[in-house]
């Protein structure tokens, strides 16, 4: 066991080391990789160092490099080491913490994450959630609960509302939870990308007096095209007028509310009835934590909660919470120790300067962005201001139609890629082919940043020239 730890630790500190020089991005050889590592079940054991040196040489580096510093694609998170090591910590003792007489203080530990989490997002006494690998069964779980807690009807006839600019895994649970597929209504954006809520109602309205029976409304607390921010206060006053449940996808978003200016963009968010976390985005934890808060405790009771002869009970004391009872999950791991230890370790406080410097770099992207625009003529267009930490824009030319201005910028953002010091990635507004800069590791800082906008100038130049 020692022998494994410290060589892991040796690799480990190796890569961790040499991250800044690494590639973004790393597709050689992709298949081959992938292929070698489709083997028949070993008999007999391997050298440590073998199978390790193997991994981090061969296997490792074929990939999107989402610990980078460059990595600036999709939504990234960074992976912080201390919460791996609390996965090791976790994954070691091996405690049951579902069910809370197995291992009450450590069950207590993801109470006490949910609560801080209920307190971010503005939550009072009679909140609570439970933590999920990620925002898409957050999502998934937060409309089960829905259907649960307001369909007493057929609810093939309920329709849920959402903006065009939606997740796909909104889309996807809505049909997983037993809801057909037409019966989403996606509803047209403004220019800032969010919701029209004056649209929203008249759809509302449209399908009552069809004989549907509206049910949800999903808000985007920062989408992942743009960032945008639907006005969450207007949301809530027309899901309380028609009786809806309000859900707020936060996977993104979420998590600057730890922030003044998150506050501000996010302002509403407590009057949702469930909120969606990734705390594998704004907390920069590795993949597979995620989280669904409620405004009230006993939706989740009623819609997750079911007996077994072989299960213990618990008695009725609001602060001590069997979480197989609040969610679709028996066996798990153990996911809070991983929030619970780097917050211990740092402070809020370092997360919140962290996502306030992510704000500030996305401004500095758009402002720069802007500057190359001016020196290219009009020729770079941002499509989507920063309202978080993202920011989109693509490369005109006059004279070209939008099929042929899509093939421009999808040149460019290969180009863009192609030294792998960045790696960006792209959207669809509109029908426009569109560059996204996402900013949420906590190891991309201004040095990187400018790198980045430094080479989609030089890179544009030459397209246009």
């Amino acid at each position: 066991m020692r022998e494994l730890v410290e060589l892991s630790l040796a690799h480990l500190d190796t890569f961790l080391s040499s991250l800044p020089e690494q590639e973004a991005w790393n597709n050689a050889n992709a298949e081959q990789a992938a292929r070698s590592v489709m083997e028949p079940m070993p008999e007999q054991g391997q050298a440590v160092q073998t199978i390790l040196r193997r991994f981090f040489d061969e296997v490792v580096p074929v990939a999107l490099n989402t610990t980078s510093p460059g990595y600036l694609a999709y939504v990234p998170g960074g992976g912080l080491p201390q919460a791996a090591v609390a996965d090791l910590i976790a994954g070691i003792t091996n405690r049951f913490v579902t069910v809370w007489s197995a291992a009450p203080a450590i069950a207590q530990i993801e109470t006490a994450v949910i609560r801080w989490f209920c307190e971010m997002v503005g939550y009072s006494t009679g909140s609570g959630g439970f933590l999920t690998s990620g925002g898409s069964l957050a999502n998934l779980s937060a409309i089960v609960t829905a259907r649960r807690r307001r369909a007493d009807h057929d609810f093939q006839t309920a329709t849920i509302y959402t903006s065009d600019q939606t997740h796909h895994s909104i889309c996807k649970a809505a049909v997983l939870a037993g809801f057909p597929a037409e019966n989403i209504r996606q509803i047209e954006v403004d220019q800032r990308w969010r919701v029209r809520v004056d649209c929203l109602g008249r759809q509302v309205a449209r399908d009552r007096a069809a004989g549907f029976h509206p049910l949800i409304v999903v808000a985007q607390a920062g989408t992942t095209n743009t960032g945008a921010v639907d006005n969450l206060s207007a949301l809530a006053d027309l899901a309380t007028a028609e009786e809806l449940w309000l859900h707020a996808d936060a996977a993104y978003g979420g998590f600057f509310m730890l922030t003044q200016r998150g506050q501000r963009a996010l302002e509403g968010l407590a009057r949702a009835d469930s909120v969606t976390l990734d705390p594998h985005k704004g907390l920069f934890l590795p993949y597979g934590t995620g989280c669904l808060l409620v405004r009230n405790l006993d939706d989740l009771k009623k819609a997750h909660d079911m007996d077994g002869a072989y299960m213990p009970s618990l008695s009725d004391d609001p602060d001590f919470l069997d979480f197989s009872q609040l969610s679709p999950e028996l066996s798990r791991d153990f996911r809070g120790l991983r929030v619970w230890l780097p917050l211990q370790l740092h402070g809020a406080g370092a997360f919140r300067q962290a996502l306030d410097e992510k704000l500030d770099l996305a401004q500095f992207a758009a402002r720069q962005l802007q500057a190359i625009d001016e020196k290219l003529h009009d020729t770079l267009e941002i499509m989507a201001e920063p309202q978080l930490s993202i920011v989109a824009f693509r490369l005109r030319r006059a004279g070209l139609d939008q099929d042929a201005t899509n093939t421009l910028n999808k040149r460019l953002l290969a180009e863009i890629n192609a030294p792998r010091r960045v790696y960006l990635t792209s959207t669809e507004l509109n029908g426009n082919f569109a560059i996204r800069i996402c900013v949420l590791s906590f190891r991309t800082h201004l040095d990187r940043m400018r790198e980045c906008v430094e080479l989609i100038g030089r890179v544009a130049e030459q397209i246009l020239s």
